[in-house]
């Protein structure tokens, strides 16, 4: 009789456990979130890409006549549907804020060096589509040159619209420079802004401006492990709050609530989920038809894309 007791609690326990955490739970009216990947522009093969490697010589044949990062990127992307883009951020050296992805010039630019080691003078003089190659030919050289804009031109240029900010150097000095120019801005602008980045970068942000979301890797390894401990409660514990979290959709299953209450949940939370897929070991967008097809059924969080010339129209049908 104890025993069929003991069985008896641990079938509550297991469907108490189950109907609280029951994706449907969550379920919400909408469509995802569209967050655009340095804007929209060119794409390439991650396949066998290293931490060394120049992406930009190894494109795809050029869909759109955008380079990332620019001006008119960002803008092509927003008039394509795009909810919010993220943009690359570094400290020149005679301390500005760069939208530039690379540590180095080289691979992109027809400039040499660090990005820090310039001023914003020099890296303006640039050409920025100098180094997109395709079998051989160069389809972008020449198309670049004073495209390189500073954070405080984007936010000029789009008033409006939300905006990500991913510091690439995770250097206290990037840190502080972010959170100076953006303490200038007014509280409502703030409330559509996320700083993401290493972790002595956005913890600098972070301290100055705890009302801005924000992310880093620690800052998503602390708010998961939490949350795998409580969230079968329905609890969000407090590292997970105001935040953003990158999921790959891959692991997203063993999320408590995945992924509608958990996105629910997090939502409630003022954190805003990013759904991502892994290739090898670096993080891809949603670029295709055939990536949309395998997004969650009813998915209401926030896609990450660098076509979403594509992909938006395909979630809004």
């Amino acid at each position: 009789m104890r025993r069929r007791w003991i069985i008896l609690v641990v079938v509550l326990c297991v469907a108490a456990l189950y109907l609280g955490n029951r994706s449907t739970t969550g379920r919400q009216a909408g469509r995802p979130f569209l967050l655009a990947h340095r804007g929209l522009a060119q794409t390439f093969d991650l396949h066998g890409v290293e931490a060394d490697t120049c992406t930009a010589t190894r494109i795809f044949p050029p869909q759109v006549p955008y380079l990332e990062n620019t001006l008119p990127s960002l803008r092509a992307a927003f008039d394509a549907g795009a909810d919010a883009a993220e943009i690359d951020v570094q400290l020149t050296s005679d301390g500005q804020l760069a939208v530039f992805h690379d540590a180095l010039l080289e691979c992109r630019t027809d400039g040499t060096g660090p990005v820090g080691a310039h001023t914003m003078a020099e890296l303006r003089a640039l050409d920025v589509g100098y180094g997109y190659a395709v079998n051989g030919t160069f389809p972008l050289r020449g198309k670049g040159v004073g495209l390189l804009p500073t954070v405080p031109e984007v936010f000029a240029a789009f008033p409006d619209r939300e905006l990500k900010l991913d510091m690439k150097r995770d250097q206290a000095a990037d840190g502080e420079a972010v959170a100076a120019f953006l303490a200038t801005l007014p509280p409502a602008r703030l409330s559509a802004v996320t700083v993401t980045g290493g972790d002595t970068a956005v913890a600098a942000v972070a301290s100055r401006l705890p009302q801005v979301r924000t992310s880093s890797k620690a800052i998503i390894k602390s708010c998961l492990l939490r949350y795998a401990g409580e969230g079968w409660t329905g609890h969000v514990p407090s590292e997970c709050r105001h935040r953003e979290l990158i999921v790959p959709i891959e692991y997203g299953k063993w999320l408590w609530g995945w992924p509608n209450l958990f996105v629910s949940r997090m939502g409630e939370a003022g954190t805003r989920v990013v759904l991502v897929r892994y290739l090898g070991d670096w993080s891809a967008g949603f670029d295709t038809a055939a990536d949309v097809a395998g997004l969650p059924e009813g998915w209401t969080g926030a896609v990450w894309t660098n076509r979403v010339d594509v992909v938006a129209p395909l979630l809004r049908r």
